[in-house]
């Protein structure tokens, strides 16, 4: 069941579905129909069929004649969704060195911190969620909304590679690394250093995803 409260349901609705399947809970090529997540949500069908509208704009579902058809993420925009980062998210690092304050600061370290102590107990689902936050702190302290709405969904689509990411320790603790090298070129204000580390990393994310499979 949902927990109705706060924001409204259609919204709840939407997230839950968004999140279910950007996560792999409902893999691609799942067929849904509205009874059954009436059945699963514990909802009238009013905001599913809201939720389904806009998924449906997102192309993560295709309304079919045998049901709503479960696309996600293809490996096509895999690719595609990394290119993107690599060519703006270092600019955003760089504006975010430039534009951050102290108070920003000291909370974009605690969220880092936060990572690396996951890392060390080995929490793959609190790894993700520090992780998720740390970039779209910086996404928002980079003082742009135009690219604050443009990355956090591209960030979203790939929660299921990055899962899959931050299970591995190896691999968990070398993207603290580059995490903790952002951080103090953003710490110094030090735009070029701050884009440099950021390609990196972004880079080293998408070898890892791609050249493993993990589709």
């Amino acid at each position: 069941m949902l927990d109705h409260r706060t924001v409204s349901l259609s919204e709840k609705v939407f997230e839950r579905l968004e999140n279910d399947i950007l996560s792999g809970k409902y893999p691609r090529g799942t067929i849904l129909t509205e009874m059954m997540l009436v059945s699963d949500l514990g909802v009238s069908r009013t905001p599913i069929r809201e939720a389904l509208r806009r998924l449906e704009q997102e192309h993560i579902i295709q309304t079919t004649g045998k049901g709503i058809l479960v696309l996600s993420v293809t490996d096509k925009d895999l690719e595609d969704i990394f290119s993107i980062r690599i060519r703006i998210e270092g600019m955003v690092s760089a504006e975010a060195a430039l534009h951050i304050t102290d108070e920003e600061l000291a909370e974009l370290r605690e969220t880092l911190e936060l990572q690396e102590f996951y890392v060390q107990k080995g929490d793959a689902d609190h790894i993700k969620q520090m992780d998720s936050k740390f970039h779209q702190l910086i996404y928002r302290f980079s003082g742009s909304c135009v690219y604050n709405d443009t990355l956090i969904p591209l960030h979203k689509k790939v929660q299921k590679y990055r899962k899959a990411s931050v299970e591995n320790s190896s691999r968990a603790e070398q993207s603290a690394r580059e995490h903790r090298a952002i951080f103090e070129a953003i710490e110094k204000r030090d735009a070029e250093a701050a884009e440099k580390h950021t390609v990196a990393h972004i880079l080293n994310a998408r070898d890892y995803i791609l050249n493993r499979g993990i589709h």
